[in-house]
């Protein structure tokens, strides 16, 4: 009977552990995500405002849309480091088009698209037909793109009346219906609450989800990246799915790209800076959402968002601009390890 009894609490406390660690795995981040929410509406005067929400939404929509064609391409096993700078050549392009040779804004919007596709294209085809290291191909492209945009302009941004490198003057301007894009907000609860940009991550993000989650391809993408020779012998058309997911990617950029144009209303060469960064920490961060430790649709979302409140909440309390990268990339360890590892001590019980 005493045996009996010793095998059963112990039985009973390895199940109890167990599922507090699964708790921990499954919400443990977005328990920091609401502790951090709680942490800056006390620390930070404001912070828990609407003007503050419209800062976090904005800031969260563009990151949060490079962050979902991150997760393409990291379902499919590889990574994309391409996405800032296809961002900031579709900014570019869509001024270019519109101020220099005077198109409207379906010209520039569709200009945009096709030059994202066709990067997201060259990257599949560098990668997958010329066997390029997937971070080799986008890091070249990186830099292919970041020189190419600045030489129809000799590395100046474009406005309305800048003098060209001819010594034309650029007569061209952003349509209304152009800018609309980036600056207009719905009523949402609140009057100009809610930015269109908000309303873009929203749908792409359940396109996405959608996509990857409830489909035979997505669910053939998940497999590739889970083994990609498996894959293979099982009939997969491995190369033609890679390539799709880099299309996927390059297309979302130029999407963030035209955004963060209509916002500015002008072709700003350096307003990309920290948009592969951001992006990229989204999308990681999201392997700790709801224990799912794999790119999925719903943890890039929630990641982009934590990286938008702690940016908000950082600048808020006026923490020193060279500190945020440093805090960003702590909170970026910690929640991966904390996944990673707790996944590692479960799988470890099981056996």
């Amino acid at each position: 009977m005493a045996i009996k009894s010793e095998t059963a609490n112990q039985s009973g406390g390895g199940l109890s552990r167990a599922v507090v660690l699964d708790l921990a795995i499954r919400y443990g981040f977005l328990a920091l995500l609401f502790g951090l929410v709680v942490f800056f509406a006390l620390a930070a005067d404001g912070f828990f405002s609407p003007i503050s929400a419209i800062f976090i939404f904005q800031s969260v929509a563009i990151t949060g849309i490079l962050a979902l064609g991150v997760t393409c391409t990291l379902v499919v096993g590889g990574f994309d480091l391409s996405i800032g700078s296809v961002a900031t050549s579709a900014l570019m392009l869509s001024a270019y088009v519109m101020v220099v040779w005077e198109q409207n804004a379906a010209v520039a919007v569709a200009a945009c698209l096709v030059m994202g596709a066709f990067v997201g294209f060259v990257n599949g085809i560098l990668i997958v037909r010329m066997k390029v290291p997937d971070l080799l191909a986008t890091l070249g492209m990186m830099f292919l793109l970041v020189g190419l945009q600045r030489i129809p302009t000799e590395g100046r941004s474009i406005a309305t009346g800048m003098t060209l490198p001819d010594g034309t003057v650029a007569e061209g301007s952003f349509s209304k219906g152009f800018l609309f894009l980036g600056r207009h907000r719905f009523d949402f609860f609140l009057d100009n609450l809610l930015p269109v940009s908000v309303v873009f991550l929203l749908a792409i993000g359940v396109l996405v989800w959608v996509f990857l989650e409830l489909t035979r391809h997505g669910r053939l993408m998940y497999a590739i990246g889970s083994n990609e020779k498996a894959a293979a012998l099982a009939g997969i058309n491995v190369n033609r799915y890679k390539v799709l997911a880099y299309m996927i990617s390059g297309v979302l950029a130029s999407i963030g790209g035209i955004l963060m144009a209509a916002r500015l209303g002008r072709g700003d060469i350096a307003s990309g800076n920290n948009l592969l960064l951001d992006s990229v920490a989204a999308a990681l961060i999201g392997f700790a959402v709801l224990g799912k430790a794999k790119p999925n649709a719903f943890g890039t979302a929630m990641g982009a968002l934590f990286v938008g409140i702690l940016l908000q909440g950082l600048t808020m309390m006026n923490a020193p601009y060279y500190t945020q990268d440093f805090v960003k990339g702590a909170v970026l360890v910690v929640a991966l390890v904390f996944t990673f590892y707790l996944s590692a001590n479960r799988a470890g019980e099981n056996k």
